[in-house]
């Protein structure tokens, strides 16, 4: 799966602020409307709605209307892309880790 650096840079940047990440976190349990969210902060609606825009512009979460709703969506398939960028990186350590293990594992027997 690829992603494009921009797409990433947007991503992480939004993903780094402690609100941004406590609002996905919120909504991975669930649809919810700039009320909801703002429920638990200490910060104005107005400072919720800027955070859910750069969320939004980062693709990380939609918006749908539903009459006079506008709930917001994590999505899915960003996050996905997300993750497989960084397992590709996980993965490939983990390969070097085991190549490490075997040659330790090698040193080992051999000095018995």
């Amino acid at each position: 799966m690829t992603v494009d650096d921009a797409a990433l840079d947007r991503a992480f940047t939004a993903l780094g602020d402690p609100v941004r990440r406590a609002l996905i976190a919120r909504l991975s349990r669930g649809e919810a409307t700039v009320n909801e969210l703002a429920e638990p902060f200490e910060i104005t609606k107005q400072a919720i709605s800027r955070h859910i825009q750069v969320l939004e512009a980062a693709g990380l979460i939609t918006r749908s209307r539903d009459g006079q709703r506008r709930p917001c969506h994590l999505n899915p398939s960003a996050l996905e892309a997300l993750t497989g960028w960084i397992d590709e990186y996980r993965l490939a350590s983990e390969r070097q880790f085991r190549r490490i293990d075997a040659i330790l594992e090698t040193v080992k027997e051999q000095e018995r």
